[in-house]
């Protein structure tokens, strides 16, 4: 039997509230199987660069990493982020170790290519892109690994990678070695029938289901680069995917009926 492993994904509307991070990294410490942490940015990049005047081009939502906003999303999310919630988890005698993609060659990406959009400094990845071999020797060392949303490209080059997707592929990845499950953990109930209901959570979804739904409009924007790499995880062999509330974690992990489960 694989041994158990959960990877959870935390986004910027928690990275952003203290109380709350404090609240959820609580609950992450007192996980005992073994587990990954992967993180996104939160304002802090955005208001840094608004201060020092770099100006953030977005392309339908999307934003274009320039040399510029590079360095700082790499300064704000491998670095101040990063830090501060490996430093919060050791003062909950959890072994957390802070990593980019570039530390050790853990996620190699490529450039993003696309026909119309230079997307600048924007890394694109696969399971194939993740050292599933050095990730299970840390995971051995009782380690708990947190990863930022910067890759690189082993030719020295740095990128910005959704952190969803790095959650994603690093879950795929070591599911052949693990009884993997993946939680996105944001700041609703689960996936929501009705955005202004909280009591409308939508209990399963299978890729035919998010079809219908993303179909009649009835998905937040927000929440379809999610679906899209939950989805992923389960059709490559991820055992179990939710979306969860944060404040939900204990929850979920105790009694595991919270949230949104992806299904086949």
């Amino acid at each position: 039997m694989k041994e158990k492993l959960y990877i959870i994904k935390i986004g910027g509307a928690l990275i952003d509230d203290e109380e709350l991070l404090e609240q959820f990294l609580e609950q992450f410490a007192e996980i005992q199987e073994k587990k990954i942490l992967v993180h996104g940015g939160g304002k802090l990049a955005t208001t840094l660069a608004d201060k020092l005047g770099i100006e953030q081009k977005l392309v339908n939502g999307r934003r274009i990493t320039d040399k510029d906003t590079l360095d700082i999303v790499a300064m704000v999310y491998a670095g101040g982020i990063n830090k501060n919630i490996v430093a919060k988890l050791q003062q909950k005698k959890c072994k957390a170790v802070g990593f980019s993609g570039a530390d050790a060659n853990l996620i190699k990406a490529k450039k993003r290519e696309h026909a119309e959009i230079d997307f600048g400094f924007v890394g694109d990845i696969t399971e194939k892109s993740v050292n599933r071999k050095l990730i299970s020797k840390l995971l051995k060392l009782e380690l708990v690994p947190v990863f930022s949303a910067i890759t690189h490209d082993k030719k020295g080059h740095l990128f910005n990678t959704n952190a969803d997707t790095i959650a994603s592929v690093i879950a795929q990845a070591l599911s052949v070695k693990y009884d993997v499950e993946l939680l996105y953990c944001f700041d609703k109930e689960g996936v929501l029938e009705d955005v202004n209901n909280p009591e409308s959570v939508i209990k399963n979804i299978s890729e035919e289901e998010f079809s219908i739904l993303k179909e009649d409009g009835k998905l937040h924007k927000g929440i379809l680069p999610k679906l899209e790499n939950a989805l992923g995880a389960v059709k490559n062999n991820v055992n179990k995917v939710f979306l969860i509330k944060e404040t939900q974690l204990k929850n979920h992990i105790e009694n595991h009926h919270a949230g949104t489960e992806i299904c086949l």
